[in-house]
């Protein structure tokens, strides 16, 4: 894989450590979420790297709920099952129609498919989840594959709570940048004030902390699984956090209904000349987040598994023995949430990436080591992108690219997420 076409947009260093909504109500449309999970079984063994990412690693309160979000579980009597978007009062659909675009007005579609793999799987322990305008913020959406063994329970957890913490994390940020907005617009017309801030401060100024507030996540998620007694089981997450952001304060208070009215285009937010779409990724395990750029695929995950060199290492460092490709002969990933017993060994701790999507990203898989394990990121990549020219939608592609992976004999359970992005967004 080339890596230096990446690295001018692509930010390597470390920190320390889908309800939709028709409405044409702004706040209403902001306010809805969609997320949908499933459950699938434990890891099977991972086999190294194929393809080493061009980054560094970075390093009791009760289970949360949204009350916004609905969590629909899978039928785990259902060996196949397609994960299309529906509204929470309505019946799943079985494929996105022209009579109802649950993505309108979001410069993002997705597709989820998942198979629980009966012919070497008797459970479905795979959780995924995406949101849209997420953090009740205008294009912003957030999407994650958790992969469960020994039981479903820290899975499910992560599945129903990771994103609340994160967007606790966000939350504070905003408190502060709002202050400060209206620290500076003193003496202007309160109502118009207290309308910019509520409804348009959508994009954050500058590279702000999101990839801080990732780790913050994924440890704080840590502790409070092993605190409610789920630590028994684990799963492997792979989050990616995908947000509009400005390097001015002007920006920050871009009115979307205004955009809206003076171009009469089909997104929800236009972005101005300042604005950049960023994307941030964090993981522990080995499902991969891999980005499609010109037909090129770049992973921007870390598998930590035990066959790694530098995962081994620090093992071993840490008083742990690797054995048959196991962490002390047990596990096969040497980064987890929950698995509280190894915690010592068994980091939760994730690797994060930050990359800003331009024009030539065409779109984001996010899978579980059920398909890695069979197929290369490169030919993932192929396999999608020759969906997306045959016209076929996110969803016709997750759902072809999770098939595969069960004809070439995987021995997991399948997950795939495919998030196409639309860049007609930067045309302006």
């Amino acid at each position: 894989m080339s890596t230096a076409e990446a690295n001018s947009s692509i930010d390597t260093s470390s920190p320390s450590v889908s309800s939709f909504s028709q409405q044409p109500s702004l706040a209403q449309r902001r306010a809805d979420h969609y997320q949908q999970q499933h459950m699938q079984n434990e890891n099977s063994d991972v086999s190294s790297n194929e393809h080493p990412p061009p980054f560094s690693d970075s390093g009791s309160m009760p289970p949360l709920k949204d009350p916004k979000i609905s969590l629909p579980e899978s039928n785990s009597k259902s060996e196949s099952i397609d994960s299309p978007p529906a509204r929470p009062s309505a019946k799943p659909r079985s494929k996105i129609t022209s009579e109802y675009d649950p993505f309108s007005g979001l410069s993002f579609k997705v597709g989820v498919a998942e198979n629980k793999n009966s012919t070497y799987r008797s459970k479905m322990e795979d959780v995924h989840t995406y949101i849209a305008n997420f953090a009740e913020r205008v294009d912003w959406g957030y999407f994650a594959i958790f992969d469960g063994h020994a039981g479903k329970e820290s899975a499910r957890w992560c599945g129903n709570n990771l994103h609340s913490l994160l967007e606790q994390e966000i939350d504070l940020e905003l408190q502060e940048q709002n202050k400060t907005l209206q620290t500076n617009q003193e003496g202007a017309n309160s109502s118009q004030q207290n309308d910019s801030i509520a409804t348009t401060a959508i994009p954050l100024k500058g590279r702000v902390d999101m990839k801080d507030h990732l780790h913050k996540a994924f440890v704080k998620a840590d502790d409070i699984i092993e605190k409610n007694g789920q630590g028994a089981s684990g799963c492997t997450a792979a989050v990616a956090v995908l947000r509009w952001e400005s390097e001015t304060e002007d920006d920050c208070m871009v009115s979307t209904h205004n955009s809206e009215k003076q171009s009469g285009k089909k997104f929800d937010f236009l972005p101005t000349k300042n604005h950049k779409r960023m994307l941030y990724t964090s993981n522990v395990g080995d499902s991969r987040i891999v980005l499609s750029r010109k037909g090129k695929a770049y992973r921007l995950s870390y598998d930590h598994k035990a066959s790694d060199k530098n995962e081994i290492d620090r093992v071993e460092n840490s008083g742990g023995l690797i054995l048959k490709n196991r962490v002390n002969g047990v596990l096969a990933v040497t980064r987890s949430l929950g698995d509280s017993y190894m915690k010592d060994l068994v980091l939760g701790k994730p690797f994060t990436t930050s990359t800003q999507i331009i024009k030539d990203d065409e779109f984001m898989i996010i899978a579980c080591d059920g398909v890695w394990d069979v197929i290369s990121d490169t030919k993932a990549c192929r396999i999608v992108a020759d969906c997306f020219e045959r016209g076929y939608d996110a969803q016709e592609a997750s759902k072809k690219l999770c098939q595969l992976a069960i004809e070439a004999s995987t021995t997991d359970n399948v997950t795939v997420m495919v998030v196409q992005f639309d860049q007609a967004v930067f045309d302006r």
